[in-house]
Formats: C-alpha cells, structure tokens, sequence
C-alpha cells in the first residue's frame, strides 16, 4: 500500500496506556506538553511517501521531484524534504524566503503563480531561482524588465491549460479551458514571438500544466502527457527550438475517510512513465526532463490535529454538537470546500462502546464552524483529546486568526521524540503588528 492510500499516519497505534501513539509518542501527553489545537507532523511518514515517490518513478531517470509548498511550507519540513532530495514548487516571496532560509539550493526551486508582483520576481531572480512558471502575457513584459534591469537572463516555463478536467472540486480543478490559470494553447504562439523577438533576457525551457488536486483517476495524467509532449514538438519544429522540459504539477488524491480510494504512487507513475515513452518513440524525440509536483500527497498523511473536547449540545429530537478548542481557522477545508475528514478520540481510541452519533464543531462564531458532520465517537466528554487525521496539506497553510485565535503551533515527532517546528502564537505575536496611532 502506497502512503498515500492509508488514512492515518504510518505510525499510528495503541500504546500500553490506551492512548493513541504517532512516531513512538502518546498524543494525549503531547496535548498536555504543548496544549491545543496541536498540528502534529511524523516524520517517518513523510519520508516514507518520498521514498514510494522516487522507488516509482526509478525507471524514468529524468525525473525531478518539486514538493507543492503550499501544502505546508515550513523551515523543517522544508529541511527535511530537501534531504530527501525534493525540489520546490513555490507560489509566493514568503514561500520562497523560507525554503532559502532553509538552506534549500534555489536552483532546485520553481516559482509558480498567475499574479507575481513585481517584488516577488525581483526576490526570485535575486536569490537564484531555479525556474520561473511564467503565467500570462502581463508577467512576461514585467519579468523581461527586471531581468534586463539586473542583467541577468531567466529560465522559464510557460504555463498553459491543456482543457482537462478532473472529477474533483471545482475549485481546485485549474487544468480546463475556462481557468484563471496560465496560457489557452491557442496564445502560446503569440507568448513565444515576444520571448523571441523582443524578451531577450528570457530563455524558455518548456511548458507547465497542472489539472487540479485531489485527484483520483490516473488516465488523465497519460492525456496530459501527450498534449505537452505534442506542444513542445510543435513548438520546436514551428519555431526551430530545442525544448526539453515538461512539468506535470501534482494533484494525487490521499485517503480522508474510508470512503476515499485514491491510487497509488506507483500507479500514477506507471501511467506517466508510459505515456512517456509512447510520446518518445510516437514523435522521434529525446526523452523530456520532467517535473513532478506533489504536494498534499507528501504531507497530508503525517499530519494529525489534536484538540481538546468542551461544551456539548443536543438539540432536542436533533444533532449533538461537541465542540472543541479549535475549528475553521486551523482547519478551514470543510467550510470551503465540504470537505471530510476522520477522526478517534485519542485517550480511547480503541473503544467501542457507548458510541454516539456527533457533530464535530469549532469554537469560532460561524454557524459553518463545522469540522465533522455525523461522526461515531465512544461517549466523548469534556476534556477528552480529539485526533483529526490527515491534516498535515492545507491546515496550517490555510489557517488564519479569525476571532482574533492565536494560530497554533506544530510539532514533528519521531523514535519517540518531539521537537516544536511551528511555535504557537501568543497574544503579543497577534498585536505585533498594529499601530495605536488615531488620525
């Protein structure tokens, strides 16, 4: 079974104590020692989803693995991602400034996005990006000017809608046509008569595509393989280049409930790698240099919440809400996107009896604030700690002060130790920012 495919940290167990254990560590003593809401992160689980994603695509040697940033993007786990060889697919100057102060090597880091400032590619091309992800026409004007003006010339991608569509969300499908994303194909002749003939301080290297997230098919990724591989033939045979690269960006499903049933890493290689070779030995082409993108895949699985259970209420002849310490601010995906998610109460979890059917709600004054709808839990009680699992792509990243909550910290737990990677705020670190000048 790829890592992706379980719901629950590799790890994962029943201690002696009766408690939930995560990377050799008892999640109810993590909860006293740090508090919570706790974001907690195993290590070996992220290592090992990194290792099924380099063991499956061994057999395609121009592979560069590119960690999606936005899933979670932190000193650490940038750190630690490094060290296993990945490079990162970055979409902000704030993602990019903590893979570097990461000690990341920034050639291995592309820059991604479809509304760079002008001081995000400034900070790119300062500290050496490796590939910029180029847009639209806007950000090509914008980003030939700043390179010229530093004398330096850029390495970029063009990002482009190949007009697929996933099953998914539909707010994160962004391969279709009508997508706020990238070039239609019918402007990349347009794109590449600029960068020809007049932005001279680019040098285009490929195209980029990326069809959407979450995704459980793996036709799709061979479709999308061969609209890029077929572009950048025409491309060269058009305009008498020599491009070489494609990225695939990310998107593979992982398991939130058992409902869910995403394939593995395995398989979705071995769809793209023979889609590869097809297009190879179909065009008469050098093998391309490819980029893969993955992101909630790497890290969603390691990634558990722990919270603190509080108040109950049942309404009459209706729902029992328990609410926790936490809610959408730390987990915002089921009020954006309905999204679901499983979870054990941490000091039973083995318990099966006086279950209950509940409704998980947050502590934030939205009447959306719900984390888990119609859940069995063994008679949850104030003070018992809750274990949503799956947490680790989109939570932190995603979170925010709503209610004026101080965000909370992050620990990464391994061989039975636990170290604090995310410090949670204080009440100072929340009014850091404001000035008490009055006008």
């Amino acid at each position: 079974m790829s890592t992706n495919q379980s719901s629950e940290p590799l790890t994962c167990r029943v201690n002696s104590a009766g408690n939930l254990e995560i990377g050799g560590c008892d999640t109810v003593e993590l909860a006293k020692k740090y508090g919570t809401p706790l974001y907690v992160m195993d290590e070996y689980t992220i290592k090992s989803i990194c290792a099924d994603y380099k063991n499956a695509f061994k057999a395609y040697p121009k592979i560069r693995m590119m960690y999606a940033s936005k899933a979670l993007c932190t000193i650490a786990t940038s750190k630690l991602l490094a060290n296993e060889g990945f490079g990162f697919d970055a979409v902000s100057a704030g993602e990019i400034y903590t893979v570097y102060k990461a000690g990341v090597d920034m050639s291995n880091v592309l820059f991604n996005g479809n509304n760079k400032s002008f001081d995000e590619l400034s900070l790119a091309i300062d500290l050496g990006v490796g590939r910029i992800s180029v847009d639209n026409f806007t950000e090509l004007e914008m980003l030939n000017e700043i390179a010229l003006s530093k004398n330096k010339t850029v390495q970029i991608l063009l990002r482009v809608t190949p007009g697929i569509e996933c099953h998914t969300h539909e707010y994160i499908q962004t391969g279709h046509l009508d997508s706020k994303f990238g070039f239609d194909l019918t402007q990349i002749d347009g794109a590449l008569e600029l960068i020809l003939n007049k932005y001279k301080n680019l040098e285009l290297k490929g195209v980029h595509a990326h069809i959407g997230s979450q995704i459980f098919e793996t036709k799709i990724y061979g479709d999308e393989v061969e609209i890029l591989v077929k572009e950048i033939v025409r491309l060269n045979e058009k305009f008498n280049l020599n491009l070489n690269e494609i990225n695939l960006g990310g998107g593979l499903g992982v398991k939130y409930t058992d409902a869910d049933n995403p394939p593995s890493v395995q398989k979705i290689a071995d769809v793209i790698i023979s889609a590869l070779n097809n297009a190879v030995q179909k065009y008469g082409i050098e093998a391309p240099l490819v980029y893969i993108e993955p992101g909630r895949s790497i890290i969603s699985t390691a990634g558990v919440t722990l919270y603190t259970i509080g108040c109950e209420k049942q309404v009459p002849n209706g729902t029992k809400y328990i609410a926790v310490d936490g809610g959408m601010a730390d987990n915002p995906r089921p009020s954006m996107y309905q999204a679901l998610y499983s979870a054990k109460i941490a000091n039973k979890p083995d318990c099966n009896e006086n279950l209950q059917t509940v409704t998980i709600a947050g502590r934030f004054c939205e009447s959306g604030d719900i984390l888990i709808k119609n859940i069995q839990l063994p008679n949850p009680e104030k003070g018992d700690i809750l274990c949503v699992f799956n947490t680790g792509a989109y939570n932190y990243s995603m979170a925010s002060n709503y209610n004026r909550v101080q965000k909370s910290g992050m620990v990464l737990v391994n061989n039975s130790q636990s170290a604090i990677i995310v410090y949670r705020e204080t009440l100072d670190d929340l009014i850091s920012h404001d000035a008490d000048e009055l006008v």
